[in-house]
C-alpha cells in the first residue's frame, strides 16, 4: 500500500441511540464525542440509529405499518373512472 493516502482505521465505539447498545470496533469514522469504555480506555464514540440490536430482522419484534390506509390511497389515486 502506498503511505499517507488511506485514512487512519482505528477503534472505535458505535453507540445505538434506540436501545442503547455499545459495541466497540474499528472504523475509519471519527467523532468529537469519546466514551470511556470498560478496558478504561476512551474511545471515538459514533451514534447510530439502527444497529442489529434494534433492527425488527434482527430482533425478531414486527413492526406494524398502517398498510390499509396505503392500499385505499393507492385505490383512490389510481380507480379507472
Amino acid at each position: 500500500m502506498k503511505k499517507d493516502i488511506h485514512p487512519d482505521y482505528k477503534p472505535v465505539v458505535f453507540y445505538d441511540t434506540q436501545s442503547e447498545f455499545k459495541f466497540l470496533t474499528k472504523s475509519t469514522m471519527t467523532s468529537d464525542e469519546t466514551v470511556e469504555w470498560e478496558d478504561g480506555n476512551t474511545y471515538p464514540v459514533i451514534k447510530v440509529e439502527v444497529s442489529s440490536a434494534s433492527h425488527p430482522f434482527y430482533t425478531g419484534k414486527k413492526m406494524f405499518l398502517d398498510t390499509a390506509g396505503r392500499v385505499e390511497k393507492f385505490n383512490r389515486r389510481y380507480k379507472k373512472k
